[in-house]
């Protein structure tokens, strides 16, 4: 990171508080027109949105689209699933990969059953104590949900703010310290819920790991990547 990018992270500058605010609006500008659209989006069933978060995690979510319509069509609440067959649920999920998660489903819903009564927790800790459900999933499901000021960070969403603010990061950077913050200011608005889909797509679709579309970018001109790398 250069010194200039991390000053402005070291404090609760108003250059700091004015540049988050210009890459959250920039994004959902960008996300109300070009956004995509899925089922776990349109509904407000805490549970299906839980189901399709746990799908997503390391697999796109056009590969998970087809396999979350089977799968709440044939468990539509937590006590179905919860009742539901190893051999199945693992047929229905198999061509996601991550063949871990089969029997994680299962587990998901009986913890839910048996220690909060069938209602899915609402606090980002309760949540992270679910079997499969981490700090990332925790956070989007609040945000998707309930419209809370959760803060997500995955891959993408770090690859985003790393290169945005020019903060050189080890590994995947979900952890780093430095994006977190950047994800906590990020989401710090009206409609959390639509500003965490915006740098979800965004990464997907323009700031791609490989060969990011930078002619379609908004942010570009404040961005410390492309200004290093045009």
């Amino acid at each position: 990171m250069t010194g200039k990018n991390e000053n402005i992270l070291n404090s609760n500058s108003p250059r700091f508080v004015t540049k988050v605010q210009y890459l959250r609006e920039k994004l959902l500008e960008w996300y109300k027109k070009k956004g995509r659209n899925y089922p776990w989006r349109a509904t407000k069933d805490p549970y299906k949105i839980l189901m399709a978060e746990i799908m997503l995690r390391r697999t796109k979510a056009d590969q998970v689209l087809p396999v979350y319509n089977d799968f709440v069509e044939r468990y539509p609440t937590v006590e179905s699933l919860s009742e539901g067959n190893e051999d199945d649920i693992q047929k229905l999920t198999y061509s996601l990969g991550l063949h871990w998660r089969n029997r994680g489903f299962l587990d998901l819903a009986r913890c839910i059953i048996s220690s909060y009564n069938g209602e899915i927790p609402k606090s980002r800790d309760e949540l992270t104590k679910l079997p499969g459900v981490g700090q990332y999933v925790a956070g989007v499901f609040l945000s998707s949900a309930y419209n809370r000021k959760e803060w997500i960070v995955d891959t993408n969403a770090a690859r985003v703010f790393s290169r945005f603010f020019g903060i050189r990061i080890k590994s995947d950077g979900r952890r780093d310290k430095r994006i977190i913050k950047v994800a906590k200011q990020y989401v710090d608005c009206e409609n959390p819920r639509q500003v965490n889909f915006a740098v979800i797509d965004f990464a997907a679709m323009i700031c791609k790991k490989i060969n990011p579309l930078h002619s379609q970018c908004l942010v570009r001109r404040g961005c410390a990547h492309y200004e290093t790398h045009e």
